[in-house]
């Protein structure tokens, strides 16, 4: 497996995708960890997520309601499409710390624009300097082409 590292270090890096009709993309402001949950199980089963999967309610609670941590979510029709949650930290990095569709929307060219979508909401905060993500070989295969597509580079890989 190999994990990639990106990177953009400027909003001008971002070579967004325009809006498609019929996504909606509505941030949760009302903070509930099981919704992030139930966002993290959705989108990550197909691809092994598994860090979260056996976190008891108290460790989801702190991280998906913790005030550093944002999330949005993607609607088509009024369903569940997809997500991403931004998490601030020190210095202005802002990671994307989790980004997918649900996979019944795969392929269906929303994860370009999810992921602008995504960047946009990143160098929105007002003391952003560098938005970063990492994805690794066992994601989707098309999504190291959609972060480097949509601007960012790589600036680290680790081979395990």
């Amino acid at each position: 497996m190999i994990t990639y590292y990106l990177e953009m270090r400027s909003e001008d890096e971002l070579k967004a995708k325009p809006s498609l009709e019929g996504i909606n993309i509505v941030e949760a402001e009302i903070k509930n960890f099981r919704f992030n949950k139930f966002l993290y199980e959705a989108v990550g089963e197909k691809w092994g997520w598994t860090d979260k999967l056996n976190l008891p309610d108290s460790d989801w609670r702190a991280y998906a309601e913790d005030s550093s941590l944002r999330t949005w979510v993607a609607y088509v029709q009024g369903s569940v499409a997809g997500y991403y949650e931004l998490h601030s930290q020190e210095s202005g990095n802002i990671e994307l710390a989790y980004f997918g569709l649900i996979p019944d929307f795969i392929g269906k060219r929303f994860g370009g624009y999810l992921l602008s979508h995504a960047i946009k909401s990143a160098w929105s905060y007002s003391s952003t300097e560098r938005v970063w993500v990492h994805t690794c070989t066992l994601d989707h295969a098309n999504g190291l082409n959609n972060y480097k597509s949509r601007g960012f580079s790589v600036y680290d890989e680790i081979h395990s």
